[in-house]
């Protein structure tokens, strides 16, 4: 996985959504490399957060690329939106859907990059025939539905079960983690093969600032990533 670049992605679930074009032109500035929107339901998961008319009116404040992580119970129903918005990337939850293969076959379609997210009772088992699909694989290390969780380090065998999976196909996918990460966890992660962290509150309560925040959890999953 060495060839696979470190990248902090900052979720905006605790931004302040009355400044969201000043918080995500402040995650550029703080080298940042892309933004994760957390879309949710209310159905698939307990809460309920933004629609693509929101991240549509953040587009234009950054560079940065966007990825929606599609906390819901029908991803394909809403594809299309966040794709207009300008997401070039869309995760959808195994768990979310009847037919996945399908389901990323049709985000593929509509000419952005895939990705499957697997809850943390799902097996790393669930992604085996549909690598060819995707460019990323997410291993949640929270239940969906609420930023400020507790890291669970129980997820970092899968994580490791989901890189091994993807080099034996000999995939160019990244691994991706969110939930829990910080300074604390990211190394875990990292070292278990995740080379994509998604941060929230470890970010925007960094008492240095935001790019201090960035640049600390890079150094340290650079620094624990297996060689």
């Amino acid at each position: 996985m060495a060839d696979r670049p470190v990248l902090i992605v900052p979720s905006v679930l605790p931004a302040d959504f009355a400044c969201l074009g000043d918080e995500v032109a402040a995650l550029e500035a703080a080298g940042a490399d892309r933004i994760q929107w957390d879309v949710m339901d209310g159905q698939f998961v307990p809460n309920i957060t933004l629609g693509p008319d929101i991240v549509a009116a953040a587009r234009k404040h950054t560079s940065l690329p966007f990825e929606a992580h599609l906390m819901v119970r029908t991803p394909e129903l809403l594809a299309e939106r966040f794709v207009d918005a300008g997401c070039e990337r869309l995760i959808v939850h195994a768990e979310s859907v009847v037919h996945l293969h399908s389901t990323l076959g049709y985000v593929r379609s509509l000419g952005v990059a895939a990705a499957v997210a697997l809850n943390p009772a799902t097996p790393a088992i669930v992604v085996a025939h549909v690598l060819d699909l995707v460019d990323m694989v997410l291993v949640m290390t929270v239940n969906p539905g609420f930023g400020g969780q507790d890291y669970i380090a129980s997820m970092e065998p899968k994580i490791a079960d989901v890189r091994a999976m993807i080099e034996a196909q000999g995939r160019g996918v990244d691994v991706e983690v969110d939930g829990g990460i910080s300074p604390a966890t990211v190394a875990g992660a990292a070292g278990a093969g995740a080379n994509v962290l998604v941060a929230g509150s470890a970010l925007f309560h960094d008492a240095a600032g935001l790019g201090h925040a960035v640049a600390e959890l890079r150094d340290l999953a650079i620094a624990a990533r297996p060689r």
